[in-house]
């Protein structure tokens, strides 16, 4: 049954480089920090962590601590849990999105576009495959960071309302970050939520945040500071997103395009 609005909490949060047992010490503690009822939690890209190159030390395999960890909590909270985390599979490493629902099933996403500045393609595969998932009738695309400098992998063909993009992206390039989440926004008249750590990582590269929620008209509907840690809970609206599609639909005017995996 389709729900006319969910409610979405993004953490921002000062990540612990390469110290899983704090961090999920942290998230913890930040859990409890959320008011009322919410729909689905959002936690940074590789949560556990920080973004580090070493992945084999690292990643977790089927069943592990983490993923129990996220399903404890989604079931305790009775909401669904999403967070990035290193995953292995055989031989095979990946920068995972998890989407951990209630009854501890869950779906994930492997980043499709890894970021060649700091060799992530050397330490990690790369994903082959679009994810969108459904929660009460509301469809949701799942990316990770780089993935949102390109538009054609995220390009709404009217299969989804929402874009989660998690990410460690660092302070130098924030005014990136805060253009092309509004553009994906605008462009794919969908609501597009950014959640972003803060804090120094291991190769002290300086993360400002600027987590978002930003409406489909392209203006910035949440509130939360940049540079701070912080747990912010927001209210999405299903009939404002399709009166907005209908007063102005330019998705009517797009060009067919096909994708090439």
């Amino acid at each position: 049954m389709k729900k006319n609005s969910i409610k979405v909490t993004i953490m921002q949060v000062n990540i612990v480089w390469e110290n899983k047992h704090k961090n999920l010490n942290r998230f913890s503690e930040c859990l409890e920090l959320i008011e009322g009822e919410t729909d689905i939690i959002i936690f940074p890209e590789m949560f556990t962590t920080g973004f580090t190159m070493n992945s084999a030390k690292f990643a977790d395999k089927p069943e592990s601590d983490t993923l129990r960890w996220l399903a404890d909590n989604a079931y305790k909270y009775k909401c669904n849990i999403i967070g990035g985390i290193i995953a292995q599979e055989q031989d095979k490493i990946y920068n995972r999105q998890i989407f951990m629902k209630p009854d501890g099933k869950y779906e994930y996403y492997d980043k499709r576009h890894l970021f060649r500045m700091a060799n992530e393609q050397k330490f990690y595969s790369a994903g082959s495959r679009k994810v969108i998932t459904e929660l009460y009738g509301w469809r949701i695309m799942l990316t990770t960071c780089y993935d949102l400098r390109f538009p054609v992998w995220t390009r709404a063909c009217n299969d989804y309302d929402v874009l989660v993009v998690i990410a460690n992206w660092p302070e130098k390039r924030r005014d990136a970050w805060n253009t092309l989440l509004v553009a994906r926004a605008m462009e794919n008249q969908v609501y597009v939520i950014g959640v972003n750590r803060v804090g120094k990582d291991g190769n002290q590269h300086l993360h400002s945040g600027d987590s978002a929620v930003v409406h489909p008209a392209g203006y910035i509907m949440s509130k939360t500071p940049p540079y701070k840690e912080s747990v912010e809970t927001i209210e999405l609206s299903y009939k404002e997103l399709v009166d907005f599609r209908k007063s102005f639909p330019a998705h009517l005017d797009a060009d067919k395009f096909e994708l090439f995996l």
